[in-house]
């Protein structure tokens, strides 16, 4: 009795610093790959969400993945570059017609139409503000100096991240073109994974998440997409200036769930410069592209994956809320592979006694 006694005390021990050593050498990992740690899930998502796409495309270049793979990383590159170009045109464009106007002596912000005046409530206040800014620039940023200074702080730090989030989704692109290339090798290590993970169920977990992934980006950043296309077409139609720049803007608008708040200033504006019944239609027009998510995400939001829509919609909602954008797909694919395994742990029949 002594002697399995201590043989069990000596197994216990070795589990004990078996499991400790794994845990120090995973915790190490983890450490040494923080700083790339979202890079990297930033490229799995990707490549999961692209990998459709990808299967076509080689089978149109006649099974050359490899060139299907470059093929999509420079488009997921250019698409990536193209508001980045837009945005530095949109730039150069505004300091020169600010240049020309220094030069000729016209005032940088026109006199606000007479009409704005009698606009209930701010009509007065707007119209006044607006002529001090179209007179005495700097009189009026003296005005704003106080209500934009605790802003100042939050706006640099905001635009910093957004400038590290760029080259992070841009060294993720590259990644995902890798995983691409080299796409059966991924596939079967994440099978592998799955099924070390799950058991004899890994490979319909593994099939839940791409499913999960795939039905994110396409509910979330295809449904953006659609908007800030809308979004552009009323911007010119209306004739407002930086329309490309402004589709950009209400495009990340639309994925942090605000696309509607950035359409209020342009309303305004067309309102300001336009004539009512123009004015009138774009502002129908912005009602109906900030609305027609409510119909477009029940359609592609959960397409894909076999969970109900509102487990994929509140997982990628509250994931974005607690960890940020990437939020988006792992709190959907997080809460998706929990509601899979409470339904299996439901079904699964107790053992009779």
């Amino acid at each position: 009795m002594s002697q399995t006694h201590n043989q069990d005390l000596r197994r216990a021990l070795e589990i004990t610093i078996h499991l400790g050593l794994v845990l120090l050498l995973v915790g190490l990992c983890l450490l040494i790959l923080q700083p790339f740690l979202t890079t990297v899930l930033w490229a799995l998502f990707i490549a999961v969400s692209v990998h459709p796409l990808f299967e076509w495309t080689g089978k149109a270049l006649g099974g050359r993945t490899r060139l299907a793979a470059a093929l999509l990383t420079i488009l997921g590159v250019a698409v990536l570059a193209a508001p980045a170009v837009l945005l530095a045109g949109t730039l150069i464009e505004g300091v020169q017609i600010i240049a020309a106007q220094l030069w000729s002596g016209e005032p940088i912000i026109p006199l606000p139409p007479p009409a704005v005046e009698s606009w209930p409530v701010i009509g007065a206040q707007l119209s006044g503000f607006w002529r001090l800014a179209s007179t005495n620039l700097t009189a009026a940023a003296q005005q704003l100096a106080p209500h934009l200074k605790p802003l100042a702080g939050r706006m640099l730090s905001a635009a910093a991240g957004a400038g590290l989030g760029i080259l992070q989704l841009f060294l993720s692109i590259l990644l995902a073109g890798l995983i691409l290339a080299d796409s059966n090798r991924s596939a079967a290590v994440g099978h592998a994974f799955a099924s070390r993970l799950m058991g004899a169920r890994g490979a319909e977990f593994a099939a839940l998440t791409a499913g999960t992934v795939r039905s994110v980006a396409l509910g979330i950043v295809g449904v953006g997409v659609i908007q800030a296309v809308l979004a552009g077409l009323g911007f010119l139609a209306a004739g407002l200036p930086g329309a490309g720049l402004g589709a950009v803007v209400f495009f990340v608008g639309a994925l942090l769930q605000v696309g509607g708040v950035l359409l209020v200033p342009a309303v305004i504006y067309v309102f300001a410069t336009a004539s009512l019944a123009k004015a009138v239609v774009f502002l129908i027009w912005c009602v109906f592209v900030t609305l027609v998510d409510n119909f477009l995400k029940p359609m592609l939001l959960g397409r894909g994956a076999p969970v109900p829509i509102g487990v994929v919609f509140i997982g990628s909602i509250s994931g974005f809320m607690t960890l940020g954008l990437i939020g988006f797909f792992v709190g959907s694919v997080v809460l998706s592979i929990a509601y899979k395994l409470m339904l299996a742990w439901l079904e699964e029949k107790p053992a009779q006694s």
